[in-house]
């Protein structure tokens, strides 16, 4: 008999912006897929119609995609087990739903809203901080569902959960995990609008679309017994269930916040993280080779991979100091003409193809994010008002010997340039450096920049001789 085929998924709900967490999960699934030589699914589930954001299932896959992932199954490539959004499978859950009915498994359930909330008020009441719902309907005759039904009263189907019951299971990276049944509400399987619930939906399309491995955040967990009762009541295999370890911000157990930074997956990119670093730093995130090893490759990370050094831990910190370090590896290993290409949103409207290609290199060793591009180079295409704090009390004499030697350059050359600043630094026994930072300030507005000499290649001598003019009137 042969093996089964290893099927993963992930499937983001469409309510706002991809989560990088849900990007960090949804690389361990692929990879575990790919190692396998499996199936990765992208299946959208959209059936909570009150938190549904317009336009966001186009930007959930748009940013999937622009992380360099694909998928075997799902929108836009279709799949077996097609349609991959949820709203569109809406008979296939209600069949199922129904099909529990049939089998005693689940009932139906005529509370009005009214009802529900003045039970949980006298629950409260009692003290019982988690409220749970008492099992009215379950003791409703067939007659009594029958009337309903027939005057079309609203409903909605419960899972009947049975009482005091252990509910056990090996976690894939937990280990040995048990609930209590009396933890767990008769859950709603299908709502009153005919939408199922993320219990009947996420179960029903597992089981369909083969996947043999569920793993997600450990958020998840305390849904993962009610689960097992769904695949249970159905009589279907159950999968594995591996929960990874949330992310928090490094130095406390808050959860990712944007005080602190971006948070979403578009985020980050729009924040000038290069996908490949932001893909190498989440490999670390919950999961260590056990070597010195930090950059890695897709290819590599895939053949790396085992469960078995999934992290046992609640929480893993997300530590953004060490990301941009990622960032500033990845942005000195990609070519010169790739960063050109990069840069380019981040860039002065001005920017030309052309200007990019010759700072790119000046400003590799000197960013650790694309999104700094632009306040470190802007001084090239528009000149910067100084603040005159920045130069040193030699100033005059730096900025006037340097206007001499540079007016009278015939060849606007960088061996050229850098002969002759380096003997006026001789000549007037300068201080190399101070000579230098006066220069950079006087032509671009700010200590900091690109190489100053290359700089001046760029800007041309016109414009270089025109900005020192003018800061020799008011130095």
């Amino acid at each position: 008999m042969s093996e089964k085929k290893i099927v993963t998924r992930m499937a983001p709900s469409p309510t706002g912006e991809f989560h990088i967490g849900g990007m960090r999960t949804l690389l361990f699934n692929w990879a575990f897929a790919k190692k396998n030589n499996g199936n990765f699914i992208v299946r959208i589930e959209d059936t909570d119609r009150a938190r549904l954001v317009e336009g966001a299932t186009e930007r959930l896959l748009e940013v999937v995609t622009d992380y360099g992932f694909s998928w075997d199954q799902g929108p836009e490539v279709g799949g077996d087990h097609a349609p991959y959004v949820q709203s569109e499978r809406l008979d296939l859950y209600k069949r199922h739903a129904l099909d529990l009915v049939s089998d005693g498994k689940a009932y139906y359930c005529f509370c009005t809203s009214e009802r529900l909330d003045q039970m949980r008020e006298e629950q409260k009441k009692k003290g019982i901080t988690s409220t749970k719902y008492d099992g009215h309907c379950l003791h409703l005759t067939d007659d009594q569902v029958a009337k309903h039904l027939s005057e079309n009263t609203p409903f909605v189907i419960r899972l009947k959960v049975p009482n005091n019951r252990v509910i056990s299971w090996v976690d894939g990276v937990l280990g040995k995990v048990s609930f209590n049944s009396n933890e767990i509400d008769d859950q709603i399987l299908l709502k009153s609008d005919g939408f199922p619930t993320y219990h009947l939906g996420v179960v029903v399309d597992d089981h369909l679309m083969e996947v043999t491995h569920v793993m997600r955040g450990n958020e998840w967990l305390p849904s993962t017994p009610k689960h097992i009762l769904l695949y249970e009541a159905f009589g279907w295999e159950i999968p594995m269930h591996l929960h990874l370890p949330n992310l928090k911000e490094l130095g406390s157990n808050q959860k990712l916040s944007k005080r602190h930074g971006p948070v979403s997956a578009r985020g980050f990119l729009d924040e000038g993280y290069l996908a490949e670093a932001l893909v190498n730093y989440l490999m670390f995130l919950g999961w260590n080779p056990g070597t010195e090893k930090e950059i890695y490759s897709l290819d590599e990370f895939v053949q790396d991979f085992t469960l078995e050094k999934i992290h046992k831990a609640d929480l893993v910190a997300f530590d953004r100091k060490k990301l941009e370090w990622y960032n500033g590896q990845y942005i000195q290993l990609i070519s010169d003409s790739e960063l050109s290409k990069r840069l380019k949103p981040f860039a002065h409207k001005d920017a030309s193809e052309e200007i990019l290609n010759s700072i790119a290199p000046l400003v590799k060793g000197r960013i650790k994010k694309l999104s700094e591009f632009a306040g470190m180079t802007n001084f090239y295409f528009e000149t910067s008002i100084v603040d005159h704090t920045l130069f040193s009390e030699n100033s005059k004499d730096h900025v006037n010997a340097a206007y001499k030697a540079l007016s009278a350059l015939d060849d606007w050359l960088l061996e050229t340039i850098n002969e002759v600043l380096m003997n006026v630094v001789t000549n007037h026994s300068f201080k190399t450096g101070e000579f230098f930072m006066n220069l950079r300030v006087s032509i671009t507005g700010q200590k900091i920049s690109p190489p100053i000499n290359e700089s001046l290649i760029i800007l041309g001598k016109d414009e270089v001789i025109s900005r020192l003019e003018a800061i020799i009137k008011v130095v």
